[in-house]
């Protein structure tokens, strides 16, 4: 199994390390100092009054619960390592920090009104990942449960952001579909930006 993990990681030591930092703070907070959680939660309203300004990060690192850590590292460790190799590290560090800034860019902006609303997790910068991977490869398939088939990938992205847009508006629950939007869009964003041609094949891949 070492070997194995070895095998799967080559090529990407920055997936590797971030994977390893998001499950380590998360379970170290969760199980020995549930006061850090607190702490790195992500509050908008106080951003600037209280020069909160750490956990513009922090909060990409903790979790609020077990699920929540598993569904989210998951997620990473399907799309980030191939998307490592296809894009090189130093660009798949950025693409994370730029996701993870956009998501708390779109909470702020929809909630810095708001005192008592915070929010913590991985899931922006994790969709950006997500999303830049659709953009590298577009011919790619996903699998979500419990629907029994694979989805293609463009129309996932196409119905997640969709749902998102719609989810957002609505505001309810507790989900931050703020983060979600703004981090999916970010991912197709910073490969606009970096890498066109990438996302100038998966157009023409998808439309022909």
């Amino acid at each position: 199994m070492p070997e194995s993990l070895l095998a799967f990681s080559r090529g990407a030591p920055a997936a590797t390390l971030i994977l390893i930092a998001i499950v380590a703070v998360s379970l170290v907070a969760l199980y020995a100092s549930p006061a850090f959680i607190e702490r790195s939660l992500f509050r908008p309203y106080w951003l600037v009054r209280r020069h909160e300004y750490p956990t513009l990060v922090t909060s990409a690192f903790v979790h609020a619960d077990l699920a929540h850590l598993l569904f989210n590292a998951f997620t990473f460790w399907a799309f980030a390592f191939s998307l490592e190799r296809a894009m090189g590290s130093k660009m798949f560090l950025l693409l994370y920090a730029f996701g993870m800034l956009a998501s708390d860019a779109g909470t702020y902006f929809k909630h810095r009104h708001d005192p008592g609303y915070r929010t913590l997790g991985a899931s922006g910068a994790i969709l950006a990942v997500l999303f830049a991977s659709i953009v590298y490869f577009p011919g790619a398939s996903i699998f979500i449960l419990p629907i029994p088939v694979p989805i293609p990938a463009p129309l996932f992205a196409a119905a997640y952001l969709a749902y998102t847009w719609y989810a957002a508006r609505q505001g309810r629950g507790r989900i931050n579909h703020d983060a979600h939007l703004s981090g999916a869009v970010a991912g197709v964003l910073f490969v606009a930006l970096t890498d066109p041609a990438t996302l100038e094949g998966a157009v023409r891949s998808v439309f022909g």
